[in-house]
């Protein structure tokens, strides 16, 4: 089924979808469902309130906020007004909101809360183009620019349908969605504009390779303001998915138990902090039952081998198979609900023994690609066509190439226009003939499936000059539960070092274990059995590594790297250039003794 945009994609989503469910949320500790007819209506008195506010064709109105279902209200009804969604993360401080804002020329913001408001009104001064602030939730200040979201959705009540009607009719494929600004783990954030064609030629692709449809839930986390996340609510959209919203990633494993997903999407963080967990619970119970998990991991392993060759389970195998998940591996499934068919995981590179070891207790990782600038995904791994360690094949009319020097280049309806309001950026990075310059370095099999060895930028090049990839050192790195994060460094220096942040639960649970006397977590950093914890990790890690790849010194950062702080994005990547001038002292100490070979 094609679409002229996504406001026919909507409204005919929901004439298909009627009184079932389309979206649940928790109020008051439950959960309630509001039908496909109430999203609709609900959108539609968003898309006219905004009109009778005078927004107009083309202009852009922002969205400050954590996932909510009023995100997603406002986003289609800000689209559905024939005006540009412009989401902005809810950790922006307030500079970073005002650089949107007025990068962007938005006319209207939606705020969150009292917290989210208090930012935009901290700046709004520097706003010219500014003209009303919608809150979303909490107590609205006596101030003639700040309506209630309720109000909002009142006002449009009270209106007219024909110029809702005319902005619908005017809507095309070739205007802009939505201004999605870069994560910037490189350089300054940049706008992609991205058009109604590209989120729909993506969502057909994503919905025609994971065939999901009106019996399935997903249990949506991710921040909206990511592209990941967006796509994942138009593929929803267009396969009548209903969409949970949780509470917080703090109640995200709580959530998965009472709303039972059949898919989801995430980013590899969350795997690797329940794959870490899960470990770090077998070492401590040890004995029977350590050797019990090690097996049936071990049998599931064997399963998940001969599936990925497509070749038949010996009898035997399937025998112990059973045996394993009855004993052990269901109990890893029903971490995350029970029903979970597939996760699919994106945003940042996932690392290959976490995807195998989920695998084996019943839970396939499908790995995917694709950044902001190409509407969230071009390639992504099928429910029956995958491998571990790639990111699959490119979805459907996806172009894609490896330019000489390794960069990943891709062309189609997917590609954003073009940088809002920078021409120059846009040429660097868009050639001539329309192809999308990544900045990642890749390779393919013989299959077609593609291989992210790392981002152009990152790669590490050694004063020896040999190629270290450190996203996948420093994924190797984080399998441990004691290593929370990591960032490797060595470029243009003689040996490879390491900025390690680690898990305060498992420091103590350490100190407990090794009768180390503390009275906060932060004090035993220096210590010295924690140190050579540390080391011998990374020992251990270093074994699986080129004598030029390994780490050779490391130094413990006290605290854990953060979105407050500016040291991750959103999607919990780690912003290289940032981290690396912020303790660019303790890199250096690292190599002012003697070089190590």
């Amino acid at each position: 089924m094609t679409y002229q945009s996504i406001p026919d994609l909507f409204l005919q989503s929901c004439a298909r979808g009627g009184d079932r469910i389309a979206l649940r949320h928790k109020v008051g500790g439950r959960w309630e469902g509001v039908s496909w007819r109430r999203f609709e209506e609900t959108v539609r008195n968003v898309a006219k309130g905004l009109l009778a506010l005078g927004l107009q064709k083309g202009d852009r109105a922002a969205i400050l906020s954590n996932t909510r279902i009023e995100w997603v209200f406002a986003d289609l009804g800000i689209i559905c007004a024939g005006a540009t969604t412009v989401p902005i993360y809810q950790s922006s401080l307030s500079a970073d909101v005002r650089y949107y804002l007025e990068d962007s020329g938005s006319s209207v913001v939606f705020v969150e809360d009292e917290k989210q408001l208090l930012k935009v009104l901290e700046v709004r001064g520097s706003l010219p183009a500014l003209q009303k602030i919608v809150l979303l939730s909490g107590h609205k200040p006596s101030d003639p620019t700040v309506l209630h979201f309720g109000e909002l959705v009142e006002l449009g009540r009270r209106q007219a349908e024909e110029p809702l009607e005319r902005a619908l009719e005017a809507a095309g494929g070739e205007d802009l969605a939505s201004i999605v600004y870069t994560s910037g783990t490189t350089g300054p954030q940049k706008g992609a504009m991205l058009t109604h064609e590209g989120f729909l030629f993506v969502a057909e692709g994503i919905e025609t390779i994971i065939r999901r449809g009106p019996a399935d839930e997903t249990l949506l986390y991710l921040p909206l303001a990511h592209i990941f996340a967006r796509i994942v609510e138009f593929v929803c959209i267009r396969g009548t998915i209903t969409i949970a919203f949780a509470e917080s990633i703090d109640k995200l494993m709580d959530n998965l138990g009472e709303v039972r997903p059949t898919f989801m999407g995430s980013v590899p963080r969350i795997y690797e902090k329940v794959y870490a967990r899960i470990q770090a619970d077998m070492d401590e119970a040890g004995g029977a039952r350590k050797r019990i998990f090690d097996w049936a991991v071990g049998v599931g392993r064997d399963v998940s081998r001969h599936i990925q060759k497509r070749e038949p389970i010996p009898p035997v195998t399937q025998l112990q198979y059973r045996l394993a998940r009855k004993l052990v591996l269901s109990k890893i499934k029903d971490r995350f609900g029970g029903r979970l068919d597939f996760f699919v995981s994106g945003g940042a590179p996932l690392g290959k023994e976490i995807a195998e070891f989920f695998h084996a207790a019943g839970i396939l990782i499908l790995e995917g690609y694709g950044l902001t600038e190409t509407t969230a995904v071009t390639n992504v791994n099928r429910p029956d066509n995958y491998k571990f360690g790639t990111v699959g094949q490119p979805i459907a009319g996806v172009e894609q190439k490896i330019a000489p020097d390794g960069e990943i280049l891709s062309r189609s309806k997917g590609i954003m226009r073009g940088y809002f309001n920078r021409e120059e950026d846009t040429d660097e990075v868009i050639d001539g003939e329309g192809w999308f310059h990544t900045g990642d370095i890749g390779e393919y099999d013989d299959e077609g499936f593609l291989r992210i060895t790392d981002r152009k930028k990152d790669i590490i090049v050694t004063a020896g000059g040999k190629n270290v990839s450190p996203q996948n050192i420093e994924n190797h790195l984080k399998t441990n539960v004691f290593i929370s994060q990591a960032m490797v460094y060595g470029d243009r220096r003689k040996y490879v070092t390491a900025l390690i942040t680690l898990n305060p639960d498992e420091v103590a649970r350490f100190a407990d274990q090794e009768r180390i006397p503390y009275e906060t977590v932060r004090d035993l950093y220096p210590h010295p059995a924690v140190n050579k914890r540390v080391a011998d990790i990374i020992d251990e890690k270093n074994r699986n590594l080129a004598s030029y790849e390994t780490i050779k010194k490391f130094t413990i950062v006290p605290d854990d790297f953060s979105q407050e702080a500016g040291e991750l994005t959103p999607t919990l990547k780690v912003k290289r250039k940032f981290v690396a001038q912020k303790y660019r002292h303790l890199i250096d100490a690292m190599y002012d003794e003697r070089v190590i070979d």
